[in-house]
């Protein structure tokens, strides 16, 4: 359960601390006094998306944090991140977003990401929102709570595998299916581009090489100048001696003598090892000068292939290795068109199989859901009568499809408003109050069957009144019993209901507009049901309605405690 929710410079709340209690909490205030900050924060640290406007106006930014009681070790989000609670279960998480639209998570002092926080976030805590209820009239998520309900994972797994290979065989026969004027065209493209391919007889690395020579040919003159000007250094000519015979008359010079002081013999090596090094210079460079042959005609060849090379890249690929591996894709798309007949009556014959494949797995996903709507139709029916709606009816209605993505089966909600009346679509006939009194059944189903501990209704109630209002209120007292709720509402019916009830309050110090959230006492909470009954003026006549108001609530929780 959510403990304590520590907010820091989030809109108009500059610093906030809410103690969170089990059971019921309420959080009731005036329009426009943050209310829904307090369900942003939520959300923020929980790892929804945000916005660099959420942050304080004049603060540098905001920081939230949200401390969890009785957290398993289990849990999936913990798990593959490599986290944990404390010894005592307990578990915080933190978020700070900064102005730049950077954000530091962290889950027990551990640095996380905002995917990582998100993922940890959705198994703690669920938020139902007031718009939540407009779901129910797109007929397209009905598939998705079905399944959810139903734990569908395993046969639609197996479905969506068993589709997957249907639709890759269906890509692979349309693929090769052309008629035979495109056939011919595509079949003449190839060979032209393979032809042209294999008549420049690529070779991988030429391109490097091809440029190396080239820069050779091209300063030719220079490269046979500067060789032979070092050759003339090292070995000399006729009537010059080079460094080469220098170095080999200062060796011999020396020899006598280098026995006679440490220094000289020192020296004398050293002569050795330069006449050595400058020998061996001077007969690669003798190599490389007697190993260059220039010729006009190989500089052509150069700059000629140099061309062709760059022609071909300009149309299939940036490099030689580019261009051989189109190459090899034209060969083997050839090849796939010149044998796609006999191609085709294969992937034919698997194509049939994989029909049956998916019909098979469609018809058992099928059973599977079916067997969940029934269970699904009987819960509902049973929380919209608590929810005070006996007459109406609820049902599951299945339709059969061309096998898509997510089954065979087009899944519809249908209910029935008042009695003799027939089944049709929520999206025709309910109104605002039966869409959030349904939501709010679906939501219960679907929570009793997850290990999240807390659940927020943000004005869930809209569109419900009087004696509805009471049941909704009811419905949440026995669903905290389970679980702790945490609901902002502007009914009193709801807002008595509460275990544990605070008031989000706004008001201004030095020019600014803050927000505060304080927990209220009997007698604080009797003026905010009479406020929220009869509006400002706060008489003694709603004093004592919302007095007796508690005073109910408080029986009715008196009999979920027996």
């Amino acid at each position: 359960m959510l403990e304590v929710l520590h907010i820091e410079n989030i809109a108009v709340i500059e610093q906030a601390d809410i103690q969170f209690r089990r059971g019921f909490n309420a959080l009731t205030g005036e329009t426009g006094a943050g209310k829904s900050i307090v369900i942003d924060a939520m959300g923020a640290v929980l790892g929804g998306r945000t916005s660099r406007d959420l942050i304080r106006t004049g603060a540098a930014k905001a920081f939230v944090s949200a401390e969890f009681s009785e957290v398993p070790a289990n849990l999936p989000g913990l798990t593959e991140n490599g986290l944990a609670p404390d010894e005592d279960g307990h578990l915080m998480l933190q978020r700070e977003i900064s102005g730049d639209g950077k954000n530091a998570c962290r889950v027990n002092g551990r640095p996380v990401t905002v995917a990582q926080l998100r993922q940890v976030g959705s198994e703690l805590l669920n938020i139902h929102g007031q718009h939540d209820g407009a779901q129910l009239l797109d007929e397209e998520q009905h598939g998705a709570y079905l399944d959810r309900f139903g734990r569908t994972d395993g046969p639609f797994a197996a479905y969506q595998e068993a589709f997957g290979v249907l639709a890759e065989l269906r890509r692979k026969i349309s693929a090769l299916q052309m008629d035979e004027a495109e056939k011919a065209r595509r079949v003449d493209s190839l060979k032209f581009q393979i032809g042209e391919l294999e008549r420049a007889e690529l070779q991988p690395g030429e391109e490097e090489e091809l440029e190396q020579r080239r820069s050779l040919l091209r300063n030719g003159e220079k490269y046979l100048s500067a060789l032979s000007a070092a050759d003339y250094c090292l070995n000399g000519d006729d009537e010059n001696a080079g460094a080469v015979s220098q170095l080999q008359d200062a060796g011999a010079a020396l020899a006598n003598v280098r026995r006679l002081d440490e220094t000289l013999s020192e020296v004398f090596q050293r002569l050795e090892t330069l006449q050595s090094e400058a020998y061996d210079l001077a007969e690669i460079i003798s190599d490389l000068r007697g190993a260059f042959d220039f010729s006009p005609e190989e500089l052509d060849a150069a700059e000629s292939r140099t061309d062709q090379l760059y022609r071909l890249k300009k149309k299939y690929g940036a490099t030689v290795e580019d261009m051989l591996d189109y190459l090899e894709q034209c060969r083997k798309e050839l090849d796939a068109i010149e044998t796609a007949d006999d191609t085709l009556i294969f992937l034919e014959q698997q194509l049939a199989k994989a029909r049956k494949n998916v019909q098979t797995a469609g018809a058992e996903l099928t059973a599977v859901r079916k067997a969940a709507a029934a269970d699904l139709e009987a819960r509902i029916q049973q929380e919209l009568r608590d929810l005070d709606m006996n007459r109406v009816r609820f049902a599951i209605a299945f339709e059969e499809k061309e096998p898509s993505p997510d089954g065979c089966d087009v899944v519809r909600f249908l209910m029935s408003a008042n009695a003799g009346e027939d089944l049709k679509p929520i999206a025709r006939i309910a109104s605002g109050g039966e869409l959030a009194r349904i939501m709010l059944a679906l939501k219960n189903v679907l929570a009793e069957q997850e290990s999240i501990g807390t659940m927020v209704f943000d004005e869930v109630d809209t569109g419900v009144s009087g004696r509805a209002a009471q049941k909704v209120a009811e419905k949440l007292a026995q669903v905290s019993r389970r679980k702790q709720v945490l609901c902002v509402t502007h009914l009193p019916q709801l807002a008595a209901m509460a275990d544990t009830h605070f008031s989000v309050e706004k008001g201004e110090r030095d020019g600014r507009t803050y927000t505060e959230v304080v927990l209220l006492d009997r007698q604080r909470r009797t003026a905010e049901l009479a406020r929220i009954t009869g509006g400002s003026k706060v008489t003694d006549a709603l004093l004592e309605s919302a007095g007796e108001l508690l005073d109910g609530a408080e029986a009715y929780r008196e009999t979920l405690a027996d």
